[in-house]
């Protein structure tokens, strides 16, 4: 049977079943057995084994669950309710200034736990009804929200950026660099709409009133709730770009981190660890056996004879190495409005790194266009994973289509951002090579 025809039927095959609603990880793994056992017989699945058996040998693989304690202790810890609390004080008299400054607190999130999800689920619960209650436009609100939590996968340290680097082999620690300044540029672009919006329409972001804005008194105590957040990220990321710590070493400092940060803010109890741990034990079990089929599928995908039909493929498509890399945007632009960006990464990275090598781009660049590809599927619909992590918090009266609109400029101001890191990579480029200067 030709690659082309196997091409048709892997992929169509793969869609069926995630149309049906299969989990993602029995749906990589049962299609890509069946493809396995048809086209090289059982003895291929010695291959997948011998590549499973590497990865879970990989010592970087740790950082994985430790991020994911830190993220889930730290949302528990009460550091999200302060700095809401010093926001409120020090924005709240600007226009859209309770927007901004949520947008600012998913960032610091973003730096602190390496995940989407806490900086959405925290700021949907606390920023949402007192920006709806204060008569912000419900979309901009949203949106905000949406667009904030996103910066966890790009801002260090990352999940995702790990996952990269087990991938393609690149340094994690350059990785975590490299995404400082594009995650830097997101933030101000997103808060730089949100200012303009509401300076051109006030009703969208009204700045509070004298009486709720607070004294210099009160400004000052609430500015303490920020060094303890910024004591985790420095030494989370400090440790690692001091050549201090690996990044697996680096996020145990980081639990280490959050449980003094619940302890401080008389939030820790062995029952809010306990469950923690079991939230922890959930999603890093999903994102283990994710990444362990959908290895199975990049062994079944690249058995047939991938690798040499994808390049040949790319030949056709016109603009030469800038055509490449904009069909390769448009595919994952595509895929990350109905797959997790897991599973995206671990699905496309095999077939996709060679070609971009081939046309000798930055594997470090590319992984931050990457990720910032999946932090925009993030927040697009039908199936982005912040949209219903939001929905589970926001109130009664928020519906999906609410939050469904509400993404659509945010959207747009962050492939505006994404244009500009192409167009510059050296925004990407400059600092780990600064920070890892030999």
């Amino acid at each position: 049977m030709s690659i082309e025809l196997l091409t048709v039927l892997f992929f169509g095959s793969l869609i069926v079943f995630l149309i049906l609603g299969l989990p993602l990880a029995f749906v990589l793994g049962g299609v890509s057995t069946a493809f396995l056992y048809f086209t090289w017989g059982p003895d291929a699945f010695y291959i997948v084994a011998s590549r499973m058996w590497t990865t879970m040998n990989n010592f970087t693989l740790i950082a994985i669950p430790l991020f994911i304690l830190m993220a889930m202790l730290l949302e528990r810890s009460g550091v999200a309710q302060n700095l809401y609390r010093m926001m409120h004080l020090w924005w709240g008299g600007v226009r859209g200034g309770l927007a901004i400054g949520t947008v600012g607190i998913c960032g610091l999130f973003a730096a602190m736990c390496g995940i989407s999800g806490a900086a959405v689920v925290s700021m949907g619960t606390i920023a949402l009804p007192n920006m709806l209650k204060r008569g912000y436009d419900k979309e901009l609100a949203l949106g905000a929200i949406n667009a904030g939590g996103g910066f966890g996968i790009l801002i260090p340290p990352s999940i995702l950026m790990v996952l990269y680097s087990l991938i393609t082999g690149v340094s994690v620690g350059q990785l975590f660099a490299a995404g400082i300044v594009p995650g830097i540029l997101l933030m101000v672009l997103v808060s730089l709409y949100i200012a303009i919006r509401c300076f051109i329409q006030p009703h969208m972001g009204p700045a509070l009133p004298p009486e709720e804005r607070g004294d210099w008194g009160e400004k000052m105590r609430a500015l303490g709730s920020v060094l303890l957040p910024i004591f985790i990220v420095i030494i989370v990321l400090g440790s690692i770009f001091g050549g201090l710590a690996t990044p697996t070493e680096a996020a145990a400092i980081g639990v280490f981190g959050a449980i003094v940060a619940a302890l401080v803010n008389r939030q820790f109890s062995f029952k809010m660890l306990s469950e923690a741990c079991m939230r922890t034990f959930r999603l890093t079990a999903m994102v283990m056996w994710i990444l362990f089929a959908a290895h199975a599928f990049s062994t079944a995908y690249n058995a047939m004879g991938a690798q040499s039909f994808i390049l040949e493929m790319m030949e056709y498509v016109p603009g030469g190495a800038w055509g490449a890399l904009a069909a390769i945007l448009v595919i994952l632009f595509l895929l990350g409005m109905v797959l997790d960006p897991v599973g995206i990464m671990l699905i496309t990275l095999p077939v996709f790194l060679p070609i971009i090598q081939a046309h000798g781009f930055d594997p470090i660049w590319f992984g931050i266009v990457f990720i910032v590809m999946m932090e925009i599927g993030y927040m697009t619909p039908p199936f982005g994973f912040n949209l219903f992590y939001l929905k589970g918090v926001a109130p009664p009266e928020v519906t999906m289509g609410d939050i469904y609109r509400s993404v659509i400029p945010y959207t747009l101001v962050e492939l505006l951002g994404l244009a500009i890191i192409i167009a510059f990579p050296a925004l990407v480029l400059w600092l780990p090579a600064l920070v890892y200067a030999r």
